[in-house]
């Protein structure tokens, strides 16, 4: 890919436009791809939510989508969807998420970005560099069996205290999710010390371009990851 990618992060009634274009992509791909077609990060209701930060990769005219994922910050108002998806099952995730809880959910990529890092690694890694800007102190994610390695390398760990040492059958009975858990997300300390120094890079300038290397070599991204203090 020539030219620059953005990768660029604001809260979600902040840009509808970007917001449905996101819902869209990610829908069609769960669609297409797996026969999935009702998922509980894939609801509209953070459409409108004031304490979800949507990241949306975009090409450099900010019309074409490539992928994105959500910090969803848990508020009372608005259930985490890993409250959803397994509560049924579990329901002491229930008394797992807190004040001071997020998750990081939604992740998706295009098959056009297939094979660049940009699902497996850039959106991991940038979701949690936004956590500093945000009341956060753990971060849920309900991973895939796909993600869990990329998960596993920007500081989650396995919450075996879920499900089946946390493991679930979801959205299908045929496919599994792992509940992980980061607890630390400002020292990182599980996280690969190599992903430590990039989402520290990420945290200290979050408004960058920066040369990515990927499974299918070199690309410019151009991070635009400042978000306006939150209102309470």
């Amino acid at each position: 890919m020539s030219a620059p990618i953005n990768v660029r992060a604001f809260f979600a009634p902040d840009d509808p436009e970007a917001c449905m274009r996101f819902y869209e992509g990610h829908s069609k791909l769960l669609q297409i791809y797996f026969g999935i077609h009702k998922i509980t990060s894939g609801n509209v209701d953070w459409l409108h939510h004031k304490n979800t930060v949507v990241v949306i990769v975009e090409d450099e005219t900010g019309t074409k989508t490539y992928g994105g994922a959500r910090v969803q910050i848990a508020d009372g108002v608005l259930p985490l969807p890993i409250e959803m998806a397994v509560g049924k099952y579990d329901p002491k995730v229930y008394t797992d998420v807190v004040p001071g809880s997020a998750e990081i959910c939604g992740l998706w990529n295009s098959k056009e970005v297939a094979g660049m890092g940009i699902g497996s690694l850039i959106l991991s890694r940038v979701c949690v560099a936004l956590t500093s800007q945000l009341p956060v102190g753990n971060v849920h994610v309900l991973c895939a069996p796909v993600t869990v390695r990329g998960a596993k390398r920007v500081g989650a760990v396995i919450d075996t205290s879920l499900g089946n040492e946390g493991v679930f059958y979801y959205p299908k009975d045929d496919l599994v999710a792992t509940a992980m858990i980061i607890r630390d997300n400002h020292e990182l300390a599980s996280a690969d010390p190599s992903e430590q120094a990039l989402i520290r890079d990420l945290r200290s300038s979050p408004n960058q371009i920066r040369t990515e290397t990927g499974p299918k070599g070199t690309f410019e991204v151009n991070y635009m990851l400042g978000l306006p203090q939150m209102v309470p």
